[in-house]
């Protein structure tokens, strides 16, 4: 009897690793978005690993990313405001007949939103993205361009209900699910047959 009480004891403390990449938060409120996040997660029995906070690493950071990632069964990244474009302009000038677009007060984010993600998803992981209202919708941040896609999100909301919200619970659950299929299968031995 003793012997199975310690082995579910034990099964209960472990948590299935996932990699969580943001870009240092340098607002208040996006640094009480990241705590909701890692309390979610961690409330469902997941590990989220971030380098600089949970993990340090002495490598180059691709190195150090890819060896957090191998370690971990899924990705989120939270693709905050980073640099504001107060004026700017897409293509400008173009002498082939491109069509130049306004830039002007759009958000980048850190380009580590787009290469870890990039990264996860080559390794196979999944990965969802949330992108913070404003930020440019480009790259690996595009609708329908990877995975499961999160709709912006606005931090000038109430956070407590965006957590609430079917929306969030919906699509951070069907992630999850995959999350632990990758779970098992990393149990699993490779098939030869």
């Amino acid at each position: 009897g003793m012997q199975i009480f310690i082995r579910c004891n034990w099964r209960t403390q472990m948590k299935d690793s996932v990699f969580l990449s943001y870009p240092k938060p340098y607002l208040e409120k996006q640094k009480q978005f990241i705590e909701k996040v890692v309390s979610y997660l961690e409330n469902r029995g997941l590990q989220p690993r971030t380098l600089g906070v949970t993990d340090y690493d002495m490598d180059a950071p691709l190195t150090a990313i890819r060896k957090l990632m191998l370690e971990s069964n899924g990705l989120v990244t939270i693709a905050f405001r980073r640099s504001l474009i107060k004026q700017g302009t897409g293509k400008p000038i173009s002498d082939i007949g491109e069509e130049e677009y306004d830039l002007s007060n759009k958000w980048l984010t850190s380009p580590y939103c787009q290469i870890e993600p990039a990264m996860a998803f080559q390794l196979g992981l999944p990965v969802l993205i949330l992108r913070e209202k404003g930020v440019i919708a480009e790259g690996i941040l595009e609708k329908g361009v990877l995975g499961v896609y999160m709709p912006e999100f606005d931090l000038n909301c109430n956070l407590d209900d965006y957590f609430k919200s079917k929306e969030w619970i919906q699509i951070i659950q069907k992630w999850e699910g995959y999350v632990r299929k990758v779970v098992d299968n990393k149990g699993k031995p490779p098939m030869l047959y």
